[in-house]
C-alpha cells in the first residue's frame, strides 16, 4: 500500500507580517537567529534581512550574551508591535461589524419570504 504524500504550503507573509511576527517573538525576551527562525517559522536568511531593517529603523538591537549574538525589541519597537497589534484588532472588529450589517440586511427579506409562505 502506497502512503499519500501530502504537502503544506504556506502562504508568503508580507514584510509588514514578517516585521510583526519578529518583533511578537522578541517582546517575552532577546533571542538568537535560530531561536527567531524557530519561533517566526523563517528561513535564516530572509530573516536576517528582515532584521538589519528592524534595527536600521531602530525597532530591534543586538546584545552580546557570552559567544552569542541576541536580538531584543527596543522601547521604540513596542511601541511599533502594539500599534500593529491594535491594527490588526480594529480590521477583525471591522470585518465583524460588516457581517453583522450584511445580517441586518437579509433578515427582512428573510422575514418577508416566511410571512408569504
Amino acid at each position: 500500500m502506497r502512503k499519500k504524500v501530502v504537502k503544506v504550503f504556506k502562504m508568503r507573509r508580507s514584510k509588514l507580517e514578517s516585521y510583526e511576527e519578529i518583533l511578537g517573538a522578541l517582546v517575552s525576551k532577546p533571542l538568537s537567529v535560530d531561536g527567531l527562525a524557530y519561533e517566526t517559522s523563517m528561513e535564516c536568511a530572509v530573516l536576517k534581512q528582515r532584521l538589519e531593517s528592524l534595527i536600521k529603523y531602530g525597532l530591534v538591537e543586538e546584545r552580546v550574551s557570552g559567544r552569542r549574538m541576541l536580538y531584543a525589541i527596543t522601547e521604540r519597537g513596542i511601541s511599533v508591535f502594539k500599534v500593529l497589534n491594535f491594527q490588526r484588532y480594529l480590521e477583525k472588529v471591522l470585518n465583524k461589524v460588516k457581517v453583522l450589517d450584511d445580517a441586518f440586511e437579509v433578515i427582512p427579506k428573510i422575514s418577508k419570504n416566511i410571512e408569504k409562505h
